[in-house]
């Protein structure tokens, strides 16, 4: 079995190397080649906050060897949870298909998933945006058997999102190094949070409730023009709730900045948004979608910044997952005063 010995000695990648390569040689896992070990290559592929990836490359197949170092929504079976999204998602045609999950932790201390490797690149938002927006129909409208579904629960969706904001920013607000200005500014925007969030009676009185992603960066986007495919790939939080989610979220400032310098257009937005209900085959989510985006936006900008000052701190003091430079110099950008409330003036009063 061959490995790549290009990492440094204290990176991730080099800590658990070894363990992936004895891991396949004792379980020899089911995924195409994996009765081979032998003649599969480990190598680095990717790394995140909180997984890290290794590329097995086998005489005829591919697939990611997935480690996961820490949960973002604080499940003891973060990685079974992936797994299982992708099951409910493996007949979609846009998501990687899954393999393989372990979550006991035996050979391997981290729970561990091997699912379809996806070659192509990241989205580029002034080209591929029309695809997303077919990834989103597609996905939205994948049917899910009751008993079969997982998903944690968009129940009270405005409610859902100040709680986990409101913890989130617990911790910049507890944190010495934090800027008292920017709390300040915080602690005003959730203020407005808590007393808006009763416009949830919306989605409760119209309910369509569906597979959400959550995490919609470009990053997680893999797209191969030669096979003309675009597939979503991250599944580590999804959630069972409004499509407004995945909608709101990919065209956030917060999430088009996280991987370029891309700030999305109103003509831009238009076309998305076209594109997206042109494929919709349900005509009650066609016609309130743009008031459930209208009420779930600045809540979706919440979350972004709530998560970001969580991180920021963290990042300074106890960040359990893997630190990754790029995110930290956005996270910097993100907490800025003036920045903060651009995202927000259109919908508060400062």
């Amino acid at each position: 079995m061959d490995s790549n010995n290009s990492f440094s000695n204290d990176s991730p990648f080099a800590e658990y190397q070894s363990k992936v390569m004895n891991y396949l040689e004792q379980i020899k896992p089911p995924f195409p080649g994996g009765d081979k070990p032998a003649a599969i290559s480990v190598k680095p592929l990717a790394q995140g906050e909180y997984n890290i990836n290794y590329l097995l490359s086998g005489p005829m197949s591919k697939a990611v060897f997935r480690i996961n170092i820490a949960s973002q929504i604080n499940r003891p079976d973060q990685i079974l949870y992936e797994y299982n999204a992708l099951q409910l998602l493996r007949h979609s045609g846009v998501t990687p298909q899954p393999y393989h999950v372990d979550d006991s932790k035996e050979l391997i201390d981290k729970g561990i998933l091997i699912m379809e490797y996806l070659p192509g690149r990241s989205l580029n938002y002034t080209t591929d945006i029309a695809a997303a927006a077919k990834v989103f129909s597609t996905i939205h409208q994948v049917q899910v058997a009751p008993e079969n579904n997982h998903l944690i629960r968009e129940e009270q969706p405005l409610t859902l999102i100040f709680d986990e904001c409101s913890g989130l920013l617990e911790s910049y607000f507890k944190a010495p190094i934090a800027d008292r200005k920017i709390a300040s500014l915080l602690e005003d925007i959730l203020a407005w949070a808590a007393e808006n969030k009763t416009k949830e009676t919306y989605y409760l009185d119209a309910p369509y409730q569906c597979i959400v992603n959550t995490e919609v960066n470009s990053g997680n986007f893999i797209v191969n023009p030669t096979n003309d495919t675009i597939h979503l790939i991250d599944w580590e939080m999804p959630r069972w709730g409004d499509p407004s989610s995945d909608l709101c979220h990919f065209i956030s400032p917060l999430t088009t900045l996280w991987k370029t310098d891309y700030r999305i257009d109103t003509l831009s937005t238009k076309l998305f948004l076209n594109t997206y209900t042109q494929h919709i085959h349900n005509q009650s989510l066609k016609d309130t979608l743009d008031e459930r985006m209208r009420l779930k936006m600045p809540y979706v900008l919440l979350r972004g910044i709530s998560w970001s000052a969580m991180a920021w701190v963290a990042y300074q003091q106890d960040f359990a997952g893997v630190r990754n430079e790029q995110t930290w110099k956005t996270l910097t950008r993100y907490m800025d005063a003036t920045f903060i409330r651009s995202l927000f003036s259109p919908f508060i009063r400062f």
